[in-house]
């Protein structure tokens, strides 16, 4: 509630300021609110150039224009002070009712000869104006990604940058307001050990209105909702709790050092809040208040089958029919990564009599229909309570990545029903996400010391896959991904680099990153 009054007080604000401003300046106030009428008036007062009217009108550069307007208008009132035009790019709608009410006279621009400033003033003028700009653009409108692994692959590929929508699902308040400027989570050059913020205020979950809502198969970006506890050593490569469930929890909290690939790399434990643990990329599958189901790699949702993503990929076994060929080669030109053939070779050394590799239904078929190849086989994993590194890592679930569930995803205010069996599904929602108590004493459920056989969540909850089915650490492993851990949605991808062959994929620019 307190935020959507900022939000009115930031609007109201803002024109109540325009109308006295536009009053001094010989203009009618009540052209101060008519939109778009009002902006052509303001910028004619400002002295601006007509280009700054189709300035308006491109996305994201309209913000940095509103600002920079703001600061023109102090300079109309001859407020050159740099403390004060900062203040007045950071609460315009506190500013422009100061310019209105005070007794400070306008001065046409016009009439005016050029106010100069020192070169280090315009520098510092012009990084502080572009920092504070840049900050607000990325927080509640748009931020480019990087894809920086192979789980969306074929849709989205290693080296695609994106352009990431904050508006499509509305712009997230900050929840950590005391942090480095365009920094997420750690300082650069710090090896991943000097986090980027300090939790000193931390406010509330809130998300402004935005052009839409979570949909089916958008490809959206989100905070990683295992990593509420880091270990610097790995960050989101391994989950803490993942190590935790290996070696045990003291062992992790106890090693200062651990060995990651064949390094021994510093390691510290970091509790994280959400808006600061990593950014995911996946597939949205799963709605909320839905079933969820996985037979043999096949998804159903509340019993009907759920079409794959055209280029999506599984695991297939690939047995060559003659030797001395260019394996690497053929296998390249079907898709496979070098990272992707090196774990295939890693799996030959290890006893394999085939290569492991990702592969598109499509690609598979063309490999298989060559004349050097003996067979290509689908790898389909079955149900087992072995791993328990797939969620929610209770013997009780015989499950795997291509058969699981069903599971029942929470909805807001829909009430769950709990039993000691389908509770570890819900323990972590009810904990973690939803910041509550929970304990099991004499075969009875207790949530913040109440007995009870139930839980309204106060969230929606998503269920998130990526489209490299066996390469992706998606909710298969770490179950819901709550509202609050939504950033935006992938809406195209404006550059890619082939990491591989160091090359640009030209064709792949201005594809829809949601594209199913």
């Amino acid at each position: 509630m307190i935020y959507d009054i900022l939000l009115i007080l930031y609007f109201v604000g803002w024109l109540f300021g325009l109308w006295f401003v536009f009053k001094k300046a010989g203009e009618a106030p009540w052209k101060a609110l008519i939109p778009i009428y009002n902006i052509v008036v303001w910028i004619k007062i400002c002295g601006k150039k007509k280009r700054w009217y189709i300035y308006f009108l491109i996305p994201a550069i309209n913000i940095f224009t509103f600002l920079l307007l703001v600061v023109e208008t102090a300079k109309v009132f001859h407020r050159y002070g740099f403390l004060e035009q900062t203040f007045a790019v950071i609460f315009p709608w506190i500013y422009m009712p100061m310019l209105g009410l005070n007794k400070w006279k306008y001065y046409d621009p016009n009439q005016e000869p050029p106010h100069k400033v020192s070169e280090l003033r315009d520098w510092l003028d012009a990084i502080v104006f572009a920092l504070i700009a840049a900050v607000i653009i990325r927080g509640k409108v748009l931020e480019f990604y990087n894809i920086p692994s192979s789980s969306m692959e074929k849709s989205l590929l290693t080296g695609d940058y994106l352009l990431v929508s904050k508006l499509a699902y509305g712009p997230r308040q900050a929840m950590t307001p005391l942090s480095f400027p365009l920094v997420h989570n750690v300082l650069p050059f710090s090896g991943g050990q000097v986090e980027s913020y300090v939790d000193w205020i931390k406010l509330p979950y809130h998300r402004y209105c935005g052009l839409g809502h979570v949909k089916r198969f958008d490809a959206v970006v989100f905070n990683y909702p295992d990593g509420d506890t880091v270990c610097t050593a790995w960050q989101s490569n391994k989950s803490y709790h993942d190590l935790v469930r290996e070696m045990g929890r003291e062992n992790v909290l106890n090693s200062k050092q651990m060995l990651v690939g064949d390094q021994m790399v510093e390691n510290k434990i970091r509790v994280r809040p959400v808006d600061k643990r990593e950014n995911f990329i996946k597939r949205c599958i799963g709605m909320p208040g839905e079933d969820i189901e996985i037979i043999d790699q096949t998804v159903y949702i509340n019993g009907k089958k759920l079409p794959n993503p055209i280029e999506s990929q599984q695991t297939y076994a690939v047995k060559f029919s003659q030797s001395g060929l260019n394996y690497q080669k053929i296998l390249e030109d079907e898709g496979v990564s070098r990272e992707d053939y090196e774990n295939a070779l890693y799996g030959l050394y290890s006893g394999n009599d085939a290569y492991e590799v990702p592969l598109t239904e499509l690609k598979a078929q063309e490999l298989g229909a060559s004349y050097f190849v003996e067979s290509v086989n689908k790898i389909c994993y079955p149900a087992s309570n072995e791993n328990k590194s797939i969620f929610p890592h209770s013997d009780s679930y015989a499950w795997s990545v291509d058969n699981f569930g069903p599971v029942h995803i929470p909805a807001k205010g829909e009430p769950l029903q709990l039993t000691l069996e389908n509770l570890p599904i819900y323990e972590r929602l009810i904990e973690v996400f939803e910041g509550n108590t929970l304990e099991v004493k004499g075969g009875k459920i207790y949530i913040n010391g109440v007995e009870t056989t139930s839980y309204t969540p106060k969230m929606d909850y998503y269920w998130m896959m990526g489209d490299n089915r066996h390469n992706s650490a998606d909710s298969r492993f770490w179950g819901f991904v709550p509202e609050n851990h939504i950033v935006g949605k992938a809406k195209w991808v404006v550059f890619s680099i082939d990491k591989d062959h160091k090359t640009v994929r030209w064709n792949r620019i201005f594809k829809n990153a949601s594209e199913f």
